[in-house]
């Protein structure tokens, strides 16, 4: 059977894990930022990242995982850099509104985040951002935000948002990101200058941080040492950011071993370009979905089974 228990994690901080009975595929959740911390396969292999210098100690971010960004993506605007969702502890959502497929006995959990009184000094605006997170046949994960404007003084407001996802990887410069061929990209490295992507994939041998804008709505990131891709699947996100720190910028991270970054990559599903703006009731959906398939799988059209 499926189960959802709720358990204490690193530094005491609550977490819930979803288990699949069928096989060993699990998810773990903290409360703290709601943030996936760990998704293993029918194997018991860990597929998202998680540094081992990783801190579990509010309000600093914990490094790896899926960090969720909001209400702001980076410094792209007045907020903390990736806004202030990943350092608030979130609340389990007793009354989500978002009911569960009549046919599906996948485990899930739902969280609720509402401002604070502090929250409203840097962004003045009320609002409740509910999220599913569920683990599906297969060891699907998928996460589901749903961002509502709460506001009483008929106010809009706006938002930039990412799920900065990182990916376990064996070797990074045995890893290529296919789908994001030929779009146009602002490179963090020179100034979010825009450029236009002339490779076949992405492939690594140096630092990059990229914004891809208008991406597909499927991604793959192959892993040719362990002859596996991970696809992402992403609705309600236009843009894809690809990052990876290399040797100097991850010395330079106290929460980042000095070679973990040949084992990570980030592939975040994201909406920064154009930013979402929310009336007064108005609400946002922005869902992605990961799974893993092996290499031999992946075609072109990257036509895998879709449980959206």
């Amino acid at each position: 059977m499926a189960a959802v228990e709720r358990e204490v994690g690193m530094n005491g901080l609550e977490k819930v894990v979803l288990r699949d009975g069928a096989s060993a595929c699990s998810a773990e959740v903290y409360l703290y930022g709601a943030h996936v911390t760990s998704w293993k396969n029918d194997k018991g292999e860990e597929l998202l990242f998680l540094s081992n210098k990783a801190l579990f100690d509010p309000p600093k971010p914990i490094r790896g995982g899926i960090p969720i960004c909001f209400p702001q993506f980076s410094n792209l605007g007045s907020l903390p850099s990736h806004g202030f969702a990943r350092n608030r502890i979130w609340a389990l959502d007793t009354d989500p509104q978002l009911l569960p497929s009549p046919t599906s006995t996948a485990p899930f959990v739902d969280f609720i985040f509402k401002p604070s009184h502090d929250d409203f000094k840097t962004f003045p605006h009320s609002f409740e951002y509910r999220l599913r997170v569920q683990l599906g046949p297969g060891a699907i994960l998928t996460l589901t935000s749903r961002i509502r404007n709460t506001n009483s003084d008929g106010k809009p407001f706006t938002f930039t948002f990412a799920y900065h996802t990182y990916f376990s990887v064996s070797d990074i410069s045995e890893v290529r990101v296919e789908g994001l061929e030929t779009l146009d990209y602002l490179d963090n490295l020179q100034e979010r200058s825009r450029f236009t992507e002339q490779g076949d994939a992405i492939t690594f041998e140096g630092e990059l941080d990229r914004i891809y804008l208008e991406a597909p709505r499927k991604i793959a990131i192959l892993d040719h040492e362990k002859n596996r891709t991970f696809v992402v699947i992403k609705d309600g996100l236009p843009d894809a950011v690809v990052w990876n720190p290399w040797d100097k910028k991850a010395k330079a991270m106290s929460d980042f071993g000095d070679e973990e970054y040949k084992h990570m990559v980030c592939v975040e599903a994201a909406a920064i370009e154009d930013p979402v703006t929310l009336k007064p009731s108005e609400e946002w959906t922005g869902r992605l979905q990961l799974s893993l398939v092996p290499n031999t799988h992946v075609g072109g059209s990257l036509d895998i089974p879709n449980a959206l």
